[in-house]
């Protein structure tokens, strides 16, 4: 069986510290070989060139012209890639926001996903408070927050928490003060058969 791990959730939230700090134990635990698929590793030297070419503002990336028309190509390619790994038997670990894909439950759907029945699918939604996550954001100063930061109302009202039937299917993780035990209860999690 192979693995598709989607670590979920909005800025601030601690996503992709947490799926590093569970990607070499994933990998100890199910034998198989893992790639790491971050959506700012792999576009966001890209998206930088491309907003910046648009509106003179390379970190421009939470602004309306950029989540109209760079947004969905940087995750279908994303997704794509990692079928492609799955395809070739390595499993996946896909760290992105992917917060409308969630909603819309794009990331049980395995037609949209591209990938068959032989892929074990799990989605983690990483979450802290919105004023824990602000606190995040600004400490960690990357300037590719600062449309986010200057525009604030705007950004929050993007923001949503799962409903109990959506967060029925995903694997909630509240990373505010997640301790050892409480990743090693999700790694058990990710790696659990159906």
């Amino acid at each position: 069986m192979k693995h598709l791990i989607f670590f979920c959730g909005h800025a601030g939230t601690g996503k992709t510290t947490l799926a590093r700090r569970l990607f070499s134990p994933l990998m100890r635990a199910t034998g198989e070989p893992f790639c790491l698929l971050d959506k700012d590793t792999l576009y966001g030297a890209y998206s930088a060139a491309a907003i910046g070419a648009l509106t003179g503002d390379p970190h421009d990336r939470d602004s309306p012209l950029f989540i109209e028309h760079l947004r969905d190509p940087e995750y279908r390619g994303l997704i794509d890639t990692a079928a492609e790994n799955l395809a070739l038997s390595v499993s996946a670990v896909v760290i992105a926001p992917l917060s409308r894909e969630v909603r819309e439950r794009r990331l049980f759907d395995r037609a949209w996903l591209g990938v068959g029945d032989d892929v074990a699918i799990r989605v983690v939604w990483v979450h802290v408070s919105e004023d824990v996550a602000h606190e995040r954001i600004v400490a960690r100063g990357d300037p590719n927050d600062a449309y986010k930061l200057a525009h604030w109302e705007d950004y929050r009202q993007r923001l949503f928490f799962p409903d109990d039937a959506l967060a029925a299917d995903l694997l909630m993780f509240d990373n505010a003060s997640a301790s050892d035990d409480d990743e090693a209860r999700l790694l058990a999690r990710l790696i659990a058969e159906d």
